[in-house]
């Protein structure tokens, strides 16, 4: 279907300018890396079967010349629950770091790092800053584990609050030898309308960071980039005091670019700007409309010869947002001893015991296009004989490799894949049964279709992304054993390769 009227490259071109300079921006997902929120699919201090152990390296950098206020938060994988978070003060051209380090029953936070943090950060790496788990036990418990071993691996946001001048800048501005702030004691201490009227300003972006997945005992390291979204709000603060767990991915400005390339003859890149103002929308949709994919792809390496092993990182950063898809209420839910999350849309079940799983289907090709495909009778195949993802940070390890000791592991063992090598296709777009919505979809409201090969453009007042909202990477092993003495254990790590599908349409009002 050809969806773009011959409007001429300015009139293209001045429509999304005027959108972009309008009462809001758009998020973005900014592939060069810098942005106003980072998103770190994954920490981990689990254990490997050999007894070899993490720990996950973290770095955040302000590359601008302003001084930053932000919201650090570690989220466990399995429910997105919060297990901590604080405010750090990065000044111009700054750098932060710190260390997800294993404790006797979970994890912790320290940081060899002088920049400011509200709470103060551990610098003792034998007794680090702790993980908890408040907000998944008492009134807020859910049906999984209430104990702290759930901490040991999850997921980082990072959001930009505003971007700091005048005396708040000066404060945290390091100087001296050592070269440290000039008074944290003193920001810790300011009241918050003190804080908000002369400390903070509207969002300047810049930041990027990584994370070190190290394993010293198994000689492995991976390390990857966060993923960035740039525009994540337009204008004021976002600022809140340590203590508070906003601001959120629900804050963002209600509007989303996303740019998708169709393959096929003919089919040029499409940019979509959609807004998420209408009724059953929230903030927090531009955000997982910028991360949607229908599929997501990557390679496997199981060779024999070098005890070769892969697991993929597979996270939906967007699920556990507070009152965005799932109803807030925790508790006894319905009938007496029924924990149950409810979901409203876009995933597809409750949280039980077992997660919240939704349904894919796993193609597996050997390096020469040869397909692993399970075979069935009839179709659809029996409830429970899907392959499913039920956890918010996931990990699908192929054929029980167990590259990263992960408990949120979904296990490719398949009888008939017998591949040593080759590549898969993850597929969310699974047909929907429900009749009260649509899941693996997400309703936008005005769309406006821009062709990347002409700009020619359309608008419409409904576009559904399909898919599901995630980021993720693949880690590699390699062991060639003991080689003259020395240890020859070796990892990479890939990040994920994707598609998009979105579908724009008018829908007559309501009578």
């Amino acid at each position: 279907m050809n969806i773009f009227k011959k409007n001429s490259l300015y009139l293209a071109v001045a429509g999304a300018s005027a959108l972009a300079a309008g009462s809001a921006e758009a998020v973005a997902l900014n592939a060069d890396g810098l942005g106003n929120v980072l998103l770190y699919p994954y920490y981990t201090v689990r254990t490997t079967a050999s007894g070899a152990e993490y720990n996950s390296l973290l770095s955040v950098v302000n590359s601008t010349a302003s001084a930053k206020a932000v919201k650090v938060r570690f989220l466990e994988g399995k429910n997105s629950r919060e297990v901590l978070d604080f405010n750090l003060y990065l000044s111009a051209k700054d750098v932060w770091v710190a260390a997800v380090i294993p404790t006797a029953d979970g994890a912790g936070v320290v940081t060899p790092d002088t920049s400011c943090t509200d709470g103060v950060v551990s610098s003792d790496e034998n007794n680090p800053t702790p993980f908890v788990n408040y907000a998944y036990t008492g009134a807020y418990d859910d049906p999984a584990n209430d104990d702290l071993d759930r901490t040991r691996e999850g997921y980082v946001e990072i959001i930009e609050m505003g971007a700091m001048w005048g005396y708040g800048a000066y404060l945290v501005t390091h100087s001296g030898t050592p070269r440290v702030p000039h008074n944290c004691a003193f920001l810790r201490a300011v009241t918050p309308s003190g804080f908000t009227a002369y400390y903070t300003r509207s969002l300047t972006g810049g930041l990027f960071g990584t994370m070190t997945l190290i394993n010293v005992a198994a000689g492995t390291d991976f390390g990857y980039d966060a993923t960035a979204l740039a525009s994540f709000r337009a204008y004021g603060s976002l600022f809140e005091l340590p203590g508070s767990v906003e601001p959120t991915l629900n804050r963002a400005d209600p509007i989303s670019v996303v740019t998708a390339f169709y393959t096929g003859a003919n089919s040029p890149g499409v940019a979509y700007i959609t807004t998420w103002t209408g009724p059953g929308t929230k903030p927090v949709d531009a955000v997982s409309a910028v991360l949607m994919h229908d599929h997501v792809y990557n390679e496997f390496v199981l060779d024999k010869a070098t005890a070769s092993g892969t697991d993929w990182v597979v996270t939906m950063p967007t699920k556990g947002v507070p009152d965005a898809y799932y109803q807030s209420k925790y508790g006894t839910m319905g009938s007496p001893g029924d924990k149950e999350l409810k979901v409203t849309r876009l995933f597809q079940r409750n949280f039980t015991v077992n997660g919240s799983c939704d349904d894919i289907d796993l193609s597996k090709y050997d390096r020469e296009e040869k397909l692993d495909k399970v075979t069935s009778s009839f179709s659809p195949p029996p409830p429970g004989q899907r392959d499913q993802l039920c956890w918010e940070a996931n990990v699908i390890t192929f054929r029980g490799s167990n590259v990263l000791g992960s408990t949120l592991k979904f296990n490719v063992a398949n009888a008939t894949f017998t591949f040593e090598n080759g590549w898969a296709d993850l597929s969310f777009t699974i047909p929907s049964t429900s009749a009260s919505y649509q899941y693996h979809t997400l309703g936008g409201n005005n769309t406006t279709a821009i062709s990347l090969a002409d700009a020619n453009s359309d608008t419409w007042n409904s576009a559904t992304y399909y898919g599901l909202p995630v980021i993720g990477f693949s880690a590699i092993t390699f062991s060639n054993g003991n080689v003259g003495g020395v240890l020859s254990n070796y990892g990479g790590n890939f990040n994920h390769k994707s598609t998009r599908n979105v579908y724009t349409q008018n829908i007559p009002p309501a009578p």
